[in-house]
């Protein structure tokens, strides 16, 4: 009898054990899900990055880039430009860095879209020039003010050199259908660099027919 009693007590401990790792880890992924829907959560001075895998899943997900610090101001942003950082990789302490020697306190754009290279493929980086509602650099080439209020969204790669990826491309279309909606910016005001500016950016492989018709989906 006492040998039955032992066998209960160790499948009630291994029991025990199992729903307790169990427990463990779907409390850690809704931790992480739960970042997407708090206010201002996991935002630092650096800016705040979403991973391709849990940040733009459906409305609730695009919702988690207006989580900004400073108040969002609907009538401050006229306009969207979409640039690349023309190296084959690239991360916002990276590029940051680079923004630095230049004179800037960091990471110039508002938004960065990482390729996988430097940053997870189709990672989106809020920059702290977005959380704080701040304008972003004066773009290079640029001959008239007409997107002193624009929001500025880089993609890690060089578009002269190779295509960028597909979840970069995908993310992409849906944050800049999130901002124009939200912030009323019509779509003849969402540019290339390309168009107001002697410059190539973001690339002749920048899938601009893709990119529209993904938009027009959106």
């Amino acid at each position: 009898m006492p040998a039955k009693v032992t066998v209960r007590t160790n499948a009630n401990i291994r029991t025990k054990i199992v729903w307790g790792a169990l427990a463990a880890s779907m409390t850690g992924l809704v931790g992480l899900l739960s970042i997407l829907d708090t206010p201002n959560a996991a935002l630092s001075a650096k800016g705040v990055s979403l991973s391709p895998l849990a940040s733009i899943t459906g409305t609730r997900g695009v919702d988690a880039i207006f989580n900004t610090k400073a108040d969002l101001e609907s009538s401050e942003w006229d306009s969207i430009v979409i640039v690349h950082s023309g190296s084959p990789a690239g991360s916002a302490e990276s590029i940051g860095a680079q923004h630095k020697t230049v004179g800037y306190d960091g990471l110039s754009y508002h938004f960065l879209i990482g390729n996988g290279t430097g940053m997870g493929d189709g990672e989106i980086h809020l920059g702290n020039r977005w959380l704080t509602q701040s304008n972003g650099a004066q773009l290079a080439g640029l001959q008239t003010p007409k997107t002193s209020n624009a929001i500025e969204i880089c993609l890690v790669g060089n578009g002269d050199r190779k295509p960028f990826t597909d979840q970069q491309i995908q993310y992409l279309a849906q944050v800049v259908s999130a901002l124009s909606q939200r912030l009323d910016i019509p779509s003849d005001r969402i540019f290339l660099h390309e168009d107001l500016a002697p410059t190539t950016s973001p690339g002749r492989y920048f899938p601009r027919a893709n990119f529209n018709e993904l938009l027009g989906n959106s």
